[in-house]
């Protein structure tokens, strides 16, 4: 092709030629542990034992490397088994993390419960504050600044850009979570970022039937090491789960479009409502990061967060509820979820500087009609006073 193919294209063919014994379109699930030698070391197209390399694992590699334009992408068992991975690649004992303000609770475990007791320490920092954050990044001690955006669950914003700057002046490792916008909403390695991390059990697999997690870079120095750690820490998915991520994958960005027009209809309906106190999403024009979203991703995305006025009893009987909404943890999936993030989620960040909010809610809005979901929402909130819908009435 005389062009470079477009985001679609690329989550449909990269990676994916068809079989060349067979012609089949869909690449065939090699559900092998080890393989054939011809002679001693004579390896068929490198292969040797399915943790080292699975033809099935490196053809969803490669749709993963196309769909952040970077060069190697890495898939793994979850995504905290990708972040366990990559923190042990870049960090030794006395090194910091510089930890965005809110973060996903099972990152904010896996630092301090996990990598702090090995010597691996963190700092919470604002990353809305360029200042603090460039002070803290010249510190001797400091070697990754950890960055997601939008952040799980406040949905704050970080400039990716200024950071990259900001890392690449200190020789710091700037790390971007790109799970709550996916590869279709925004790409943090064109921005400069260094690593780019997924769950890919949310958006990427979309049906919430499959657990994984990646990494992504065009650093030919931390892709060899991550590419040996993958192997040696052996804490890669199986062929059958790579299989369902590229299945997943290939309809991503037909299923954000709804996602985000879904969101957007959500956010707007909440804002009505006497029973919340605010909507937190980063389409609304006076969310304070709206600007630098609009500059760095391409759409919203279908997360958003809402506080209750009367504080977290209301929050819990509204997750209670619902009816389409289900209240389970996770998101990203075609199906509406609800949840309370200080109890579920985000329990591990109690009494830490990363605590959420009581009277938070949120959610991961699906791809159903919009109008069914915001009935369901209306009857939700009627129940602690706040159904905009009956005061219109």
């Amino acid at each position: 092709m005389s062009r470079v193919p477009g985001f679609n294209t690329r989550a449909v063919h990269a990676g994916q030629e068809p079989d060349p014994a067979t012609g089949a379109v869909i690449p065939p699930l090699h559900l092998t542990t080890t393989y054939k030698q011809d002679g001693v070391g004579g390896l068929r197209g490198g292969y040797e034992y399915s943790r080292s390399g699975n033809p099935t694992r490196d053809a969803l590699q490669q749709q993963l490397a196309a769909l952040e334009q970077g060069t190697t992408a890495l898939s793994f068992a979850s995504g905290l088994a990708a972040e366990d991975t990559l923190l042990r690649t870049l960090c030794r004992p006395g090194d910091e993390i510089l930890l965005g303000g809110d973060a996903y609770g099972g990152t904010f475990r896996l630092i301090s419960r996990v990598l702090e007791p090995w010597g691996v320490g963190y700092r919470p920092i604002d990353l809305d504050d360029l200042d603090a954050v460039r002070a803290a990044a010249a510190q001797p001690s400091t070697r990754v600044i950890w960055c997601e955006t939008p952040t799980n669950p406040l949905l704050n914003i970080a400039d990716i850009a200024a950071l990259a700057q900001i890392a690449h002046e200190t020789g710091t490792v700037l790390v971007v979570d790109n799970t709550f916008a996916s590869p279709y909403l925004q790409q943090p390695l064109t921005l400069g970022a260094d690593v780019v991390v997924h769950s890919t059990t949310k958006y990427l697999g979309g049906h919430s039937d499959v657990v994984g997690g990646a990494l992504v870079t065009s650093d030919a120095h931390w892709a060899e090491r991550l590419t040996y750690n993958q192997n040696a820490m052996g804490a890669v998915n199986g062929p059958f789960d790579a299989w369902l991520l590229m299945r997943g994958i290939k309809t991503l960005g037909v299923r954000m479009d709804r996602h985000c027009a879904n969101a957007e209809r959500i956010a707007a309906f909440l804002l009505d409502s006497p029973a919340v106190a605010s909507v937190l999403y980063p389409g609304l024009p006076d969310h304070p990061g709206h600007d630098i979203a609009a500059r760095q991703m391409s759409g919203f995305g279908g997360m958003l967060s809402f506080r209750l006025r009367d504080g977290e009893e209301a929050a819990l009987r509204v997750c209670e509820r619902t009816r389409l909404f289900t209240l389970a943890e996770s998101l990203g999936g075609v199906e509406s979820l609800i949840e309370h993030p200080g109890r579920m989620t985000h329990a591990s960040a109690a009494g830490s500087p990363l605590e959420v909010p009581a009277d938070l809610v949120r959610l991961s809005v699906g791809i159903e009609d919009v109008e069914d979901l915001i009935s369901d929402l209306d009857q939700a909130l009627a129940t602690v006073g706040g159904s905009p819908r009956a005061r219109e009435g």
